[in-house]
């Protein structure tokens, strides 16, 4: 009795493992951004009762220097609803950034080498850290200048009244404007690390970082003196602690070959 012929196993091409490869990408990347984005809807709901308490918070270094009797506004119909609702949306983006990073960060370590992983964790950490740190300083330093300032230089008769709009624009750039410029370190040792710059070349080009930080916050702050030098002399002495950074994470120099420096 004859068996048919047998049909010789096939190993999978090339082809078909990258593409597997892909599939898989694409499946755990479609994950994570599932994970990432219920994280921050599940946390925005539940500041949603919060948000009219959230945006008297917000007020109060402004509300405390006004004169006796000035209040916020709403020009707009709609004002009263949709500005907690837009605050309440940042406050929720901003609490769930760690595990927004955490979601990135899980998606990409398996990929990354150990010496980066080493490297990359603590810069990630940093960064936020430091973000964090540049928000509350614009909020417990820098606004209540700010508004003593303008309160100062109001003209007499004039009554200082802003929408709730326009303030809140107005806030959440100043945070934003703080919590990046307070990233300058870890840019710093980010550019260090991949070899763009070195320690050397940033102190010898300190009168050249200054002028521009100087003229980089005249650009991103309101057009008073008082928020440009408290966003320029805080990024001054963070460009000095990244060049210390910078320092201390650079590769070390194997036997035989030349000074980073």
């Amino acid at each position: 009795m004859l068996l048919p012929p047998t049909t010789p196993m096939t190993r999978p091409s090339a082809e078909d493992d990258a593409g597997s490869r892909l599939m898989d990408h694409l499946l755990e990347l479609r994950t994570r951004l599932l994970r990432a984005v219920a994280g921050l809807v599940l946390l925005f709901v539940a500041l949603l009762p919060f948000a009219n308490r959230l945006y008297a918070l917000l007020a109060q270094p402004l509300l405390e220097k006004l004169p006796k009797g000035g209040q916020l506004i709403a020009v707009e119909v709609a004002s009263p609803f949709f500005a907690p609702l837009k605050l309440a949306f940042f406050v929720a983006l901003v609490i769930a950034m760690p595990w927004l990073l955490y979601q990135l960060w899980a998606f990409v370590a398996p990929g990354l080498y150990k010496r980066e992983r080493k490297l990359a964790l603590p810069l990630l950490v940093s960064a936020l850290l430091l973000f964090y740190i540049g928000c509350a300083f614009a909020y417990f330093i820098v606004l209540p200048a700010v508004f003593t300032f303008l309160n100062k230089v109001t003209p007499a008769g004039v009554a200082m009244m802003t929408d709730i709009n326009a303030y809140l624009d107005f806030v959440l750039v100043i945070f934003l404007a703080f919590g990046a410029s307070f990233e300058l370190p870890v840019a710093l040792v980010i550019l260090a690390l991949l070899g763009w710059v070195t320690p050397k070349q940033l102190r010898e080009w300190r009168g050249y970082a200054v002028v521009a930080i100087f003229v980089l916050a005249a650009i991103i702050t309101p057009p008073d003196v008082v928020s440009q030098l408290l966003l320029a002399v805080p990024m001054i002495l963070l460009y000095e602690a990244g060049i210390v950074a910078a320092s201390a994470m650079r590769p070390t120099r194997t036997p035989g070959t030349a000074s980073p420096e």
